[in-house]
């Protein structure tokens, strides 16, 4: 008999590409568990079709995509009228029926296995409610850190506990006391939702929801974030914590549109660099400037003379809910004049970045990033310190984390903000001085930060090894669900 697990990931490539790899790591540690995964579509381009095409050819055999019947055009009209920043929840929660449905076709047609839980994106907890129907376990896949997640739960501690509402701190002095980090918080790097009054309500709703599930798998690994780790050992409110990572996809280049031609010109370049002389610029799937800031970045590049390849995008000129990015047809548009000219051969403009490729090359010794979780993950494994720049989500969050918390990173920026979602965007132009400042600091090779770096790169490795701490922890986990086969956890 075997254990069905039903994984819905949020509809982002990011959120997509880490749950395919923790569906892998589990059918791969037990032969009796299969995955189904269920792709749910946003109604516009995400750019997600290409991926999951690629990721289905490379998905071992018991793990299987089924894609969730669309809305009707009542309900999408509906979710259309929502604003930005409670659009996702309310997508998701409308696909309760096709998913329910698609979950009872799953199982009429294996009776050679017992569905034994869901596994839900952070941002789908409202499928917890199907997951009771079938009368299984809820368990959540986490893919920020165990510290954020320690952030999230205390903002709902203060509204629930102590009637204190978080986004009244919005450009506040303040500084929080949250369990899961060891310095005081200071309000300026929450993350733009918790810093309006819907959004602060999303959140709460969601550790609401979290808190009713068996468990929550966090991608990452007990030497990254022991500390915050252990703050919920004692937290009654708070489910089991399975520390899982770093789950990285390192074959995502592969599931792009971008040329193979193209990707070697890239690996081609760097190759011919010294070592860790690169500071590789990326700033994420939906991360872009106004020409303004272009042009102060490209300035601080020159007067920081450090080698640089830099993934330089611009957003649909489409209004959609997320903003798929494009790549220039011709740079010289939003750079300054002769800079393509002056840095030829030192630097090299690239549209999109097969990241995990360029962070694992000899060359690249620095990356200027927007601090999402996924990209500082890839940086920890491939031993590369970083400048933060942080964008929107719980980015400015995990600034905070590297540069105080941690130490591996620089500071370019960590309160900037450009969050659409949120509505709330820094005026201030980050100037070429203090771009310039951060990446020199983050390029010299002989700082306590790289070293620091590359202790956290081996420990995190030999965390997913056999016998590591994360090993261990998703062992647990498969123990958890196989054990729901003998315990006839569904008929």
């Amino acid at each position: 008999m075997r254990a069905e697990l039903i994984f819905i990931p949020s509809p982002g490539v990011g959120h997509l590409l880490s749950t395919v790899e923790v569906a892998k790591l589990l059918v791969s540690r037990d032969d009796r568990i299969s995955v189904s995964i269920l792709i749910i579509r946003l109604p516009f381009d995400s750019g997600i079709d290409a991926f999951t095409e690629n990721l289905k050819k490379d998905a071992p055999e018991r793990v299987a995509f089924l894609d969730v019947p669309a809305l009707d055009d009542i309900a999408m009209a509906e979710v259309k009228s929502l604003p930005r920043i409670s659009f996702l929840d309310f997508f998701i929660e409308k696909h309760r029926t096709q998913v329910r449905d698609v979950v009872a076709a799953i199982l009429n047609q294996s009776k050679s296995s017992k569905l034994c839980g869901f596994v839900i994106d952070m941002f789908c907890t409202s499928m917890i409610d199907v997951a009771n129907e079938f009368n299984v376990p809820a368990y959540v896949f986490f893919t920020s850190g165990a510290s954020f997640l320690s952030l999230m739960f205390h903002i709902q501690n203060l509204k629930d506990v102590e009637s204190r509402d978080v986004y009244k701190y919005k450009d506040s002095d303040v500084e929080l006391s949250v369990s899961g980090f060891q310095n005081q918080v200071p309000a300026k790097v929450l993350p733009s939702m918790m810093l309006t009054k819907d959004g602060s309500a999303v959140v709460i709703a969601t550790v609401r929801r979290l808190q009713e599930t068996k468990a929550i798998l966090v991608n990452t690994a007990w030497e990254l974030e022991s500390h915050a780790i252990k703050s919920f050992v004692n937290d009654e409110t708070a489910p089991l914590i399975y520390h899982v990572g770093p789950i990285i996809n390192f074959k995502s280049g592969e599931a792009t549109t971008i040329s193979k031609t193209s990707e070697e010109a890239i690996m081609t370049w760097l190759d011919s660099q010294p070592p860790s002389s690169v500071v590789y610029l990326c700033f994420g799937s939906t991360g872009s400037f106004e020409v303004e800031q272009l042009r102060e970045i490209a300035h601080g590049l020159e007067l920081s003379g450090q080698r640089f390849l830099w993934s330089l995008r611009h957003p649909s000129q489409e209004k959609k809910q997320v903003e798929l990015l494009k790549d220039y047809e011709d740079y010289n548009e939003v750079l300054p004049a002769g800079f393509l000219e002056r840095t030829s051969g030192k630097g090299k403009i690239i549209g999109w970045a097969p990241q995990v490729r360029i962070l694992s090359h000899s060359s690249v010794g620095g990356f200027v990033s927007h601090c999402g979780w996924n990209s500082i993950l890839e940086s920890i494994w491939c031993g590369v310190p970083i400048a933060t720049w942080p964008m929107y989500a719980e980015q400015q969050t995990n600034a905070f984390q590297l540069v105080v918390e941690l130490g591996i990173a620089a500071e370019i920026k960590m309160d900037y903000r450009r969050d659409s979602v949120a509505n709330i965007q820094s005026t201030a132009v980050v100037t070429a001085e203090e771009i310039e400042r951060g990446i020199t600091c983050l390029m010299d090779g002989g700082s306590e930060m790289r070293r620091k770096m590359k202790v956290l790169r081996d420990t995190c490795r030999k965390a997913t090894e056999l016998g590591g701490s994360s090993h261990t922890s998703l062992g647990q986990f498969v123990q958890d669900v196989t054990d729901n086969i003998r315990e006839g956890a569904s008929d």
